[in-house]
Formats: structure tokens, C-alpha cells, sequence
């Protein structure tokens, strides 16, 4: 049978309880997202991604938000610390590159295999604090070139780079943790900037969606539209294994139930579920189901693309790297 349809993060510590592990052996998510609340040292968290991969019976994809600045889970003193993409995008595309690299041989050490990066929305004068210096840059252009190098550096350290939030979410001014923005711009805006980006980089193996709305394209939230997910497939031509952002988040309205059967339902492949218990994990277990034949191809085709990391000094690359962003 295939697996369930979800991305799981409810793990309340630095370690696997004996529930935590029977609820996953029966839920069976296609992966999993660690949090800051999760990781400690390199050695608990090897044991951890360990663990969860037994729970479930094989080598399941374990994700994270290591983008720098204001997030990034994995911190020192074991773990470098990094600025705000948007910070270091003046010092250009090797220099992404670098970055990103040496972030995933960091994640692949301790057995993390994505990143949830790069960033994609293209950040404007009026786009929200939460996320403006968390883009890659003002234009479409750069955030594309920027972008690529990301993933490409992910890649080469045998992580799977997931880009977000599709289809664009850089001209909201309301944080989609709290509210639901809705950008009024028409489509041929959107199409010239917002879109662009995700469309240069479609081959990537995966994407997130953004809790936003487009009254020029539907009422209902981007995550939650059949409209907006049939245009990330048809006008930017993504084909990749697309999830949800979190479905916690307050932007989605309705049960968390509710939430994961709306976006199934508009043609999001996985429902990302981030913080919560089991009791509030076991009714989106239900509602995702089992991955469709269209998700299970795209979720396959993404594992693929695993490599094991190029092997390069990375004492030197990090110093490449400083002189760089100097």
C-alpha cells in the first residue's frame, strides 16, 4: 500500500516516545519535519532520524527549515550560523552556492535529505518582515539565478531543495502564520513576477504552496484552490511533488481535518502537517489518505533525484564562502 499523503512534525522532543513510534508505524507518512524542539547534538540527532526512519519500515524523506537568520533549526555551537538569504545575495551566485552546499552536508550528516529552500517569492517594498529578508532577492531575474544556485549547492550534498511558496508569495503584507493575505494584482502581474521564478527552476524535485489568496484567480487560499494548483501545473509547469505549507498555520480556516481533505481535493500531492500530538496528527492521517497514483509517481521521481554528497573540503569552501560575503 502506498503511504499516507503526509509530511509529519508533530514530535514533541529530542527523542521517539514508544507512542510516537506505534502512531507512526500505523500512520505511515510519506516523511517527516523536524523543529528547533527536536535537535540537540549530532549524535541525538542521527539516533533520531534513525528511529523514525525504522518507525516506518524504510528510508522515508526527512525535511526541514534550514534557510539561515531568523530560521534555521539547526544552530551552533554544533551547526554554523548563517545571515538572512536576502542579506547575502549582494555577494552573488557562487557564493549561494557554497552556502547551500555546506548547509546540506550538515543536514546529510545527521540524516537530513531536504531542505525546505530555497525561497523563491520575490521580495517587494511592502512584502511582510516574516518573510522579506528570507527571500533572494527584488527581482524575478535574481531570485531565479539566486535560486538555482541554491538548489544546485542542495543537491550536490545529497539534499532535496523544496521551493516555496508557489505560486508566489512575496507581494503579501499579512503574515499567513496569523491571517490570510490576498494579493490583488492580476494575472499578467503575477505572471511577469511573481510566477517567474518557480517557472525557471519547474524541474526542481519538489515545491511548497503559499496560504495565499488570489481574487484574480480564486476566493479560496492558494493550498486549498483546484484553480491555483492546476495553473502551478499548467502555466509555470511544475511537475515536481508539491505539498502543503503547514496546515496549522492560521490562514487555512475549518478543522485541520478539513484543511488536509481541501488541499488533496485542489491536487496538492502532500499535506504538511508541523506542530501538534498525536490526537490532532490521527484525523489529518484520515482525511490526507494514501498517496494518489499522479503524487506516488512525483514522490518516487523526486527520491530519485537522492545522490550521495560530491565530496569536497569544506573547510576550504567555507572559507571560499567568507571571503565571498565579506
Amino acid at each position: 500500500m502506498a503511504p499516507n499523503a503526509t509530511i509529519l512534525g508533530g514530535i514533541a522532543g529530542t527523542a521517539l516516545t514508544a507512542a510516537e513510534r506505534d502512531f507512526f508505524r500505523a500512520a505511515d507518512p510519506w516523511g517527516f519535519i523536524l523543529f528547533g524542539r527536536n535537535i540537540d547534538r549530532p549524535d541525538q540527532l542521527r539516533r533520531l532520524t534513525g528511529d523514525l526512519r525504522d518507525a516506518v519500515g524504510r528510508d522515508a524523506l526527512i525535511t526541514v527549515d534550514q534557510e539561515g537568520g531568523r530560521v534555521q533549526r539547526l544552530r551552533a555551537p554544533h551547526w554554523a550560523e548563517w545571515p538572512a538569504p536576502l542579506d547575502q545575495a549582494r555577494a552573488g551566485v557562487r557564493a549561494m552556492w557554497l552556502r547551500h552546499y555546506l548547509i546540506g552536508r550538515e543536514l546529510h550528516d545527521v540524516g537530513i535529505d531536504s531542505d525546505c529552500a530555497p525561497t523563491l517569492d520575490v521580495a517587494q517594498p511592502d512584502t511582510h518582515p516574516f518573510l522579506r529578508n528570507r527571500c533572494l532577492g527584488t527581482d524575478p531575474g535574481t531570485v531565479a539565478e539566486l535560486g538555482r544556485a541554491a538548489a544546485d549547492g542542495l543537491l550536490a550534498s545529497g539534499v532535496l531543495p523544496v521551493m516555496k511558496h508557489l505560486p508566489g508569495h512575496g507581494r503579501a503584507i499579512a503574515d499567513s502564520h496569523h491571517d490570510l493575505p490576498t494579493v490583488t494584482a492580476g494575472l499578467d502581474d503575477l505572471d511577469a513576477l511573481d510566477f517567474a521564478p518557480f517557472r525557471a527552476l519547474k524541474d526542481l524535485p519538489m515545491g511548497m504552496t503559499a496560504h495565499i489568496r488570489f481574487p484574480a484567480l480564486d476566493y479560496a487560499p492558494a493550498t486549498a484552490s483546484g484553480t491555483v494548483i492546476a495553473l502551478i501545473r499548467d502555466r509555470i509547469g511544475f511537475d515536481g511533488l508539491l505539498m502543503t505549507d503547514d496546515i496549522t498555520m492560521n490562514a487555512l480556516s475549518g478543522t485541520e481535518a478539513e484543511r488536509a481533505t481541501a488541499a488533496i481535493a485542489a491536487g496538492c500531492d502532500l499535506v504538511l502537517h508541523c506542530n501538534g500530538t498525536i490526537a490532532s496528527m490521527q484525523p489529518v492521517v484520515e482525511a490526507a489518505g494514501p498517496l494518489g497514483p499522479n503524487a506516488q509517481r512525483r514522490a518516487d521521481a523526486a527520491l530519485a533525484q537522492r545522490r550521495p554528497p560530491q565530496d569536497h573540503d569544506r573547510r576550504a569552501l567555507m572559507a571560499e564562502w567568507r571571503d565571498l560575503v565579506a
